[in-house]
């Protein structure tokens, strides 16, 4: 499994509602991404805890139920949840132009 594929997930839709009055949770739901309720509140621990998102309130009870709750600014990505995207796409852009290049050297070179 893909862990950061899905936080990058996570990160994107949180960075595309900048520019929406309102986001609902429910758009990035475990559901929504296709992965169990537990890994999905693991990722919104983790990003929380690095700083990446903000705006939400994590909680494990007794019987190991799940509950996430968002304040009044909602849930929402932070600086450092930018940088993170930031970074992240640069390096898929080089691993894009490295793997393309990769590909062109057998076609140029003769054998």
């Amino acid at each position: 499994m893909d862990n950061f594929k899905f936080i990058y997930k996570i990160l994107r839709a949180l960075e595309a509602a900048m520019d929406c009055p309102a986001f609902s949770i429910d758009q990035i739901s475990a559901e929504k991404l296709g992965i169990s309720r537990q890994r999905w509140f693991r990722y919104l621990e983790m990003m929380a805890e690095a700083g990446y998102i903000s705006g939400v309130s994590l909680k494990k009870d007794i019987y190991d139920e799940y509950t996430v709750e968002t304040s009044g600014t909602g849930i929402h990505i932070t600086l450092r949840g930018l940088e993170y995207l930031s970074e992240n796409s640069i390096m898929q852009k080089l691993y894009n132009a490295t793997k393309g290049a990769i590909e062109l050297i057998p076609k140029i070179l003769p054998q």
